[in-house]
């Protein structure tokens, strides 16, 4: 009979093994590109993720209610049909930081994403798709902000 400490030194090299084979599951990480984050505008925002000028496009749905009653958790979302969109943006123009979600995209993932922001006052918000032939489109909203996110 093995005690607790062969237990746990045989359960050791066993996760090493399983770790050197590259079976134990890797920490999620989330790209964070700070230039992108700290743009004020659109056109900083375009320079520093190296896109071109956007463009309103039908083929670019943003889904967001027309009045939220807390700034704090507003659900958006930022779809498209149009094949060949390498990147999904959402876009807040009033907050400390413009852009507030980024999503990449491929082929075989539909570009097609929800989440929810923080608004600390009635702004635009922009559901952009850059996409593999450097062009960038974008749909536009009104959202009112009953009672602000941020600190309001």
């Amino acid at each position: 009979m093995l005690n607790r400490r062969e237990a746990l030194t045989h359960s050791a090299k066993v996760a090493a093994l399983l770790a050197s084979a590259g079976l134990l599951p890797m920490a999620a990480q989330a790209a964070f590109d700070a230039k992108a984050f700290d743009a004020k505008t659109m056109a900083e925002l375009m320079a520093a993720l190296g896109g071109s000028t956007p463009v309103a496009s039908k083929d670019v749905t943003i889904t967001a209610p027309d009045i939220a009653e807390n700034g704090a958790v507003v659900p958006v979302g930022a779809s498209t049909t149009l094949p060949g969109a390498k990147r999904l943006l959402l876009l807040v123009e009033k907050n400390p930081s413009m852009l507030t979600a980024m999503f990449d995209v491929s082929d075989s993932v539909e570009a097609n994403f929800a989440t929810r922001v923080k608004m600390g006052q009635s702004s635009n918000v922009y559901a952009v798709a850059m996409m593999n032939d450097g062009k960038v489109l974008y749909a536009v909203k009104e959202v009112k902000v009953t009672l602000g996110g941020c600190g309001g």
